[in-house]
């Protein structure tokens, strides 16, 4: 049997949030397989283990800059260690800048945009620099550059911490500021369902026949349960079958919106600040002993 350490518990229980017990359990069940031991806690628990992907846990910006003609776009994530360090302004004209180095120089990689030049020296020596004067980390994490079919559209929201960069054919400005909030606020991993992983989608089917059948549902009806279930996530999963936010009958898709409107998507690209990223804990020492005790008594 594999040994199910204290890293291995940590680590399932920052992707499900799931009690620290449960997550012992299911990992003993699973023989140490995390990916296994997440669908069998999703199983147990449904939403309440279902926080991977959309976990947010280090501090910085996105920032964008956009051509004067709306057709050249960049999208960038730099990270801090503290969100008081995300709101400074020489922190901030950094994000910006590079963000601008992105879409006029196209860089291929982070470390050929560190190298560009900027001020006196280049983005990597002003960056150096600008960690010697605030007393922490900064890191540049990724950037998407995006040349348009149509033209392009921003959305920055919660302080910037959310940035998309959407490709609209056809519509209007509104059309297409409403495609990027809607992006925003849904979080859609891909445009249809051609773009999910189709490991996603067979995790999601298995998770719905085994949630059926400890329901006691009949094994003939399984397939048609867990189909159900498969489109139900993809309609949350995929920006053209999501409900779109500003619908008036609460029904309307966006798939239906953009038809109505002789208009289509492209393409977008959506960063949330600290997506995947783990940060620090102090406290999970305390925690295991804490829960470790009360299972004791």
């Amino acid at each position: 049997m594999a040994e199910i350490t204290a890293s291995m518990v940590k680590e399932l229980r920052e992707r499900t949030d799931a009690p620290m017990m449960e997550c012992k359990r299911a990992l003993t069940e699973a023989a140490g397989d995390l990916g296994k031991a997440e669908e069998i806690l999703r199983v147990k628990l449904g939403s309440k283990a279902s926080k991977a992907a959309s976990r947010i846990t280090a501090e910085g910006v996105v920032a964008i800059h956009l051509s004067d003609d709306g057709t050249m776009g960049a999208l960038i994530e730099i990270n801090c260690e503290t969100d008081f360090v995300a709101k400074n302004d020489d922190f901030l004209k950094l994000a910006s800048s590079c963000a601008a180095l992105v879409a006029t120089a196209d860089p291929a990689d982070v470390a050929a945009l560190s190298a560009l030049p900027m001020g006196d020296g280049t983005v990597e020596s002003t960056r150096t620099a600008l960690v010697g004067k605030i007393g922490e980390n900064l890191s540049i994490r990724r950037f998407v550059r995006m040349q348009a079919t149509g033209k392009l559209a921003s959305y920055v929201h919660g302080g910037a911490k959310i940035g998309v960069l959407l490709d609209c054919l056809g519509g209007d400005d509104q059309l297409a500021k409403d495609l990027a909030m809607q992006i925003a606020a849904g979080k859609p991993k891909a445009l249809d369902a051609t773009g999910v992983a189709p490991d996603l989608i067979d995790s999601e089917r298995r998770i719905a026949i085994e949630k059926a059948r400890e329901a006691g549902k009949p094994e003939a009806m399984l397939e048609k349960i867990a189909e159900g279930s498969v489109q139900k996530f993809l309609n949350e999963v995929t920006l053209l079958g999501q409900v779109f936010v500003k619908a008036e009958d609460g029904k309307q898709t966006i798939a239906q919106l953009l038809k109505s409107k002789a208009a289509s998507v492209a393409g977008f690209v959506l960063f949330v600040v600290g997506e995947g990223l783990a940060k620090k804990s102090n406290d999970f020492a305390a925690e295991v002993a804490a829960q470790a005790a009360a299972a004791q008594k």
